[in-house]
């Protein structure tokens, strides 16, 4: 009994062990908001970060940034869209996001954090009982979304009008290279592109330097393009 007793006990203790060293998982806010923004979720204490989506040519063709609270809240995020002259600024003011530019509420909060309503465009975001992101409603379209057990993005299925595009994800099987991926996406049922990505990390298994490659199948012959991410992350 004494032998069966040690034995348990270090057990305990490896998988302690095991546990505090274990990669951490993503927040609900971090995967629903990459869900959302597009761009690809990190994890731990982030401060801010900035990530930097480069063509061939090493042009500039998209950028996102954000400052987080120390209990992982979106307090700023901005993205811009340099290939389709697009762009925004949100800013945290208690339970709204207002435009950085006019001051207008944009985007109303469920929770501390998590997103609840894009009133100006009729979307409202369900979330599960993790407080993940699980569902957008708009008139029209519907977006469900679905996370593994670390909650990182697994894809997404829209339907808009009759017309479904789902993207399925599949990460590394290596816990901390979430962001190593393969993504295929369908328009009903028909192949319309596949993605791979592949990452250097930092100690806080986030990636800080990425090469992407997307394949649109929507076109014949197929078109492939090349692109290089830069992030820049602080940490608290």
């Amino acid at each position: 009994m004494k032998k069966l007793i040690l034995l348990a006990s270090a057990l305990a203790v490896l998988s302690g062990c095991d546990n505090k060293n274990a990669p951490a998982a993503f927040t609900p806010e971090m995967a629903s908001f990459s869900n959302e923004f597009d761009f690809d979720p990190l994890r731990g204490p982030v401060k801010d970060f900035s990530q930097t989506l480069l063509n061939e040519k090493g042009e500039v063709a998209k950028r996102v940034s954000a400052q987080l609270s120390p209990e992982g809240c979106f307090d700023m995020l901005e993205f811009h869209d340099i290939e389709q002259d697009s762009g925004a600024l949100l800013v945290l003011n208690a339970n709204y996001y207002l435009d950085g530019v006019t001051h207008e509420k944009r985007v109303r909060l469920q929770g501390k954090c998590q997103l609840a309503e894009f009133p100006s465009a009729g979307v409202k975001w369900e979330t599960d009982d993790n407080g993940f992101v699980v569902k957008a409603l708009g008139k029209d379209s519907e977006v469900d979304y679905r996370y593994d057990n670390e909650g990182y993005p697994l894809g997404k299925v829209s339907t808009l009008k009759g017309v479904t595009l789902s993207v399925i994800s599949t990460p590394s099987q290596d816990s901390r290279k979430k962001l190593d991926y393969t993504a295929v996406s369908m328009l009903n049922k028909q192949p319309a592109g596949n993605v791979t990505q592949s990452c250097d990390y930092d100690r806080h298994d986030n990636p800080v330097s990425c090469e992407l490659e997307v394949v649109d199948q929507s076109v014949k012959p197929s078109v492939t393009q090349r692109y290089t991410i830069k992030n820049t992350i602080e940490y608290y």
